[in-house]
């Protein structure tokens, strides 16, 4: 993996910072959408989703419930229409504001995400990733050492339990997209800029559901939607988490941030097979992303491809991201993330 260049001094942190921007010049050549493109991912990805879902309801009003196993790939494919709906945020997806807002509201109900309020919250962690002074926006909570250190006792075990692998992925991942996202007290917006979309998108999901419920029974419903949903926040939270949660990712105070250098240093390449990269939307390829947030999903891998540098640069292997679960504080001294055990050597 490489490691953090604009620590080792004021001339090396400028080159970097041209040879960051250099590079976002590069992507720029691959940000926009392209329709027919778009629409063929969509088919590809709606298709075997809903083809599966059917399935699983059929087996489970038949009480055959081996099919269960189905969950696991529909909790993919689910993944797979999140990262849709995502590109749709960033207006990626297609050429209109109107098109991208629409159909990211359409598949907000599936992935029980609302769409604008994910949407502002995900614009703001993309401008601020990174900033140490400007945490907080669609991040994993991460403290420095010395705030780690300032903690009374009691908040120490709270955030070492909220830092737990069972705690953050097992639990978490699933109560932030089931419950969470209904009642998102956590997010400092106004009133109006939050709660309308919330309050529209759960009134989605009570008509949507309900209706399914009315349909076929509850827990027909529940026995589809819930395993399917909770695959889908292991996956997708997994991703997110390692896209920026590794040992020589890059934080800086906010005198000392540039965007271009921390897209590419606080994001990680996650290097997977070829179809683990596809299932996932590409979306490994997370230190392009942040550098162009405008490249639509299935474009990222030929940006990747025509670059490179890119390729040798904050690489991520399978292997390395397992021991990335430990992690949890940010050493200011050393420019790493490092786990509670390794507090006496920081």
């Amino acid at each position: 993996m490489i490691h953090t260049p604009i620590n080792e001094g004021v001339g090396t942190r400028e080159n970097f910072n041209a040879t960051a921007r250099r590079l976002a010049r590069h992507c720029d050549a691959y940000k926009g959408a392209d329709p027919g493109r778009s629409i063929v991912q969509l088919i590809v990805t709606a298709v075997p989703f809903f083809v599966l879902t059917t399935i699983l309801f059929v087996a489970v009003a038949s009480e055959f419930w081996p099919a269960l196993v189905l969950t696991v790939p529909a909790g993919v494919f689910l993944v797979r229409l999140f990262i849709i709906q995502h590109d749709c945020g960033h207006g990626s997806y297609f050429r209109t504001r109107r098109a991208n807002d629409t159909l990211g509201r359409l598949l907000s109900v599936l992935t029980l995400t609302p769409y604008t309020f994910w949407k502002k919250a995900h614009a703001m962690h993309h401008a601020t990733s990174g900033n140490l002074d400007k945490r907080g926006f669609g991040d994993i909570d991460t403290l420095t050492v010395a705030e780690y250190g300032a903690l009374s006792p009691f908040k120490r075990l709270i955030y070492r339990i909220y830092r737990h692998p069972l705690v953050l992925f097992v639990f978490g991942m699933p109560y932030h997209f089931i419950i969470g996202q209904r009642i998102p007290f956590w997010m400092p917006f106004a009133f109006a800029k939050v709660w309308r979309s919330v309050l529209l998108s759960d009134l989605a999901l009570v008509v949507v559901y309900g209706g399914l419920i009315a349909l076929l029974g509850l827990q027909t419903v529940l026995i589809v939607v819930l395993p399917t949903v909770i695959v889908a926040a292991w996956i997708g939270g997994w991703m997110f988490f390692i896209q920026h949660q590794f040992s020589d990712t890059h934080w800086a105070s906010d005198a000392d941030w540039n965007f271009h250098s921390a897209a590419i240093l606080g994001s990680s390449y996650y290097v997977l097979p070829g179809m683990l990269q596809w299932l996932t939307g590409y979306i490994g390829i997370h230190h392009i992303h942040h550098l162009c947030g405008t490249i639509p999903f299935y474009r990222l891998k030929d940006c990747l491809d025509s670059s490179p540098e890119l390729q040798g640069m904050s690489r991520l292997t399978f292997r390395e991201s397992l021991r990335s679960v430990r992690l949890a504080l940010w050493d200011e001294g050393s420019h790493k993330l490092i786990g509670f055990g390794d507090l006496k050597l920081a």
